[in-house]
């Protein structure tokens, strides 16, 4: 057994929803191997849930407090086991895993969510029963939304409380029934925020039995810098029968546990990093072993919470009752470095099926160059795996066989055989990799009103430079600087064209965005029923800057703020015509010629200029005519990353 944890942050030291939860994906080997996801396990505690995604494996669980070998399922009634090679050790950044096949089966694919021992999110209390009824203390440090608990010694159903049930009801995480009433389990008393109450029925309190409960808070604040955001919730809603049914939590979701509480129905289980996006999700059920099932568009996260987007009985039947989980999607923390959200990996195209690793993050926005010229593509996780060609109007297409999934480390491509803008066998590229994270990124998916209306957004500070495309029809990509260029004059990613004013067509939005919201104005921006996707950038001291300068003629220093030179420059001249031109250093930003590509083109990369040098500060621009980045007097915009 593991001795009891301090769980608690030193004082005044911020916690984050990424220090306590993590969704890890991993293949398994069949040999030891270590799961780094950033969790200490070790010295704070916890409890870590694995499923195999592409065979049907039992669910199983582990915590600190049973011991790494000790394992229950979610989805049997079954007695605690015991695997000697299941669960190695608890770490200070994670677990390590031995051969036993439910964690490690070669070459599975699984998934483990890990939840770290957190005052105000989840802890883990075991006890043994006594028949009578009774209260058990706990370390949550606020009212539980949620009780899982599961008898140890002997088979018996797991027991759920929740908040939006009365307290003489109860489900079972291992079954699909209804509700039911129980005045035995929970003794008709509400947990507070130091213990719960038991009853006498077996499955809670036998005399002599062990068990385990795993709790879980709602909204009860704690996180972030300010010590008050929420991370998790246990609410319920009624469903409509109809997509579109929004669940408002207070911020995006990374991770959803999903009953109908009325009536019969599964335990759906959905997360950001399997596919929990605009297009399709890849929902498991905590109630069954049934590998991973795809491909189908049950619910998208939003900046405020989620939207049901199917009328099955599982998540939204006209009228019933559900209760649910819900975690923050993370970091909450603002980046201090540019490798902790942007890296660029230049690569050879192969027509087959191939995975890009060695980025260092996790992925949201893969935004592929084409260096010998079939053009670039925007591919967020957010919306899945179609994509927006950025030299085009087109609406969001989807080709199966370009980006298949987004990974822990990198992505996943297919072989090419639809668009070739990823992986053409014969052509080189260069994918820039982004990471959401406040302040520097973020990304929004909303659906037109037909009228100027205020849209969240979670990058946290005022955005500064902002490129909306429609995904559902042909419509121009609209880029929007605020505070460089007036408010009412807009940029278009696919064009040359020099910054215009274009308040006539809707394009103004009808305040300046905030560090919540941005303000789309109509066509083409916000018509009604049409889908959208916003990519919001801004400024974060040595990591970003968006910004821009006026030109000299010869050859200047812009001042970042980097203490190392810029890893990615993106510029346009904003005065008169100009592309969208990128440099980065994994093709070379040196002293000599440097390699750029133009987002607006389907132009080869150039090679036999020496537009830009480094400088630690930032970079230099230097008077060139194939790019013309430093005309005299000419305006720009660009934006840097470290």
């Amino acid at each position: 057994m593991f001795a009891a944890k301090n769980t608690a942050a030193p004082s005044g030291e911020a916690v984050y929803i990424e220090s306590v939860f993590s969704t890890y994906l991993y293949t398994g080997t069949g040999a030891s191997q270590t799961i780094t996801n950033g969790i200490d396990l070790a010295g704070k505690g916890g409890m870590v849930w694995v499923k195999c995604r592409s065979v049907g494996f039992n669910h199983v669980l582990a915590d600190t407090v049973r011991g790494n070998t000790k394992v229950i399922y979610s989805d049997l009634n079954a007695a605690q086991d015991t695997f000697s090679t299941g669960i190695s050790s608890f770490n200070s950044n994670g677990f390590s895993i031995g051969s036993v096949a439910y964690y490690n089966e070669s070459p599975e694919r699984f998934v483990s969510w890990t939840f770290r021992e957190q005052p105000k999110f989840f802890d883990v209390v075991t006890y043994t029963g006594n028949g009578s009824n009774r209260t058990i203390s706990h370390n949550l440090g606020s009212v539980p939304g949620c009780i899982l608990i599961k008898r140890t010694d002997s088979a018996a159903d797991w027991q759920v409380y929740h908040r939006s049930l009365a307290n003489t009801e109860y489900l079972v995480l291992n079954g699909t029934a209804a509700k039911a009433t129980g005045t035995t389990r929970w003794n008709s008393t509400t947990p507070t925020s130091t213990e719960f109450s038991l009853g006498t029925d077996s499955t809670v309190n036998a005399n002599s039995g062990t068990y385990v409960a795993y709790l879980f808070a709602h909204n009860a604040g704690g996180f972030g810098a300010s010590g008050s955001d929420n991370v998790i919730s246990c609410g319920s809603y009624t469903g409509t029968g109809a997509a579109g049914n929004n669940i408002t939590l207070g911020y995006e979701p990374q991770w959803l546990m999903v009953k109908r509480s009325s009536s019969t129905g599964n335990w759906v289980m959905l997360d950001v990093m399997r596919g929990f996006s605009e297009s399709s999700d890849n929902e498991l059920y905590a109630d069954l072993s049934l590998a991973e099932g795809s491909g189908l568009n049950l619910a998208t996260p939003q900046a405020t919470g989620f939207q049901l987007q199917t009328s099955t009985g599982n998540l939204n039947a006209s009228g019933s009752t559900y209760i649910y989980i819900a975690i923050r999607r993370g970091p909450m923390k603002t980046p201090t470095s540019g490798t902790q959200v942007y890296n660029a990996i230049a690569r050879s195209g192969t027509s087959g099926a191939a995975t890009v690793t060695g980025v260092g993050f996790a992925p949201d926005l893969a935004l592929t160059g084409s260096r010998t010229g079939t053009g670039h593509t925007f591919i967020d996780r957010l919306r899945g795996t179609p994509l927006l060609i950025s030299h085009l109007t087109n609406a969001e297409a989807t080709y199966s066989a370009e980006i298949t999934s987004f990974n822990m480390d990198g992505i996943s491509l297919g072989n090419n055989s639809g668009g070739g803008y990823t992986n053409l066998s014969g052509q080189t590229y260069i994918p820039w990799y982004f990471r959401r994270a406040p302040g520097f990124f973020d990304v929004v998916c909303y659906t037109g009103t037909g009228s100027t209306s205020a849209v969240n957004h979670n990058l946290g500070v005022q955005p500064e430079l902002i490129i909306y495309k429609s995904r559902l029809y042909a419509d121009v990509w609209v880029v929007h600087t605020p505070s460089l260029i007036a408010q009412t004059k807009f940029l278009w990613l696919q064009s040359s064209a020099a910054e215009a004013l274009n308040s006539n067509q809707g394009y103004t939005a009808s305040g300046t965005p905030t560090a919540t919201t941005i303000t789309p104005g109509t066509d083409p921006l916000n018509q009604s029923g049409f889908t959208y996707v916003a990519y919001l950038f801004a400024s974060v001291t040595g990591v970003s800057k968006v910004g821009s300068y006026t030109g000299n003629g010869s050859s200047q220093t812009i001042n970042c703020g980097f203490t190392a030179g810029a890893r990615f420059i993106l510029i346009k001249r904003t005065s008169a015509s100009g592309g969208w031109l990128v440099w980065d250093t994994a093709r070379g930003i040196v002293s000599g010629n440097d390699p750029y590509l133009a987002l607006n083109s389907t132009a080869s990369e150039v090679t036999t200029d020496d537009s830009i040098d480094p400088d630690n500060s930032g970079f230099i621009v230097n008077q060139v005519t194939a790019t013309n980045i430093n005309v005299s007097a000419a305006t720009y915009i660009f934006l840097a990353i470290a």
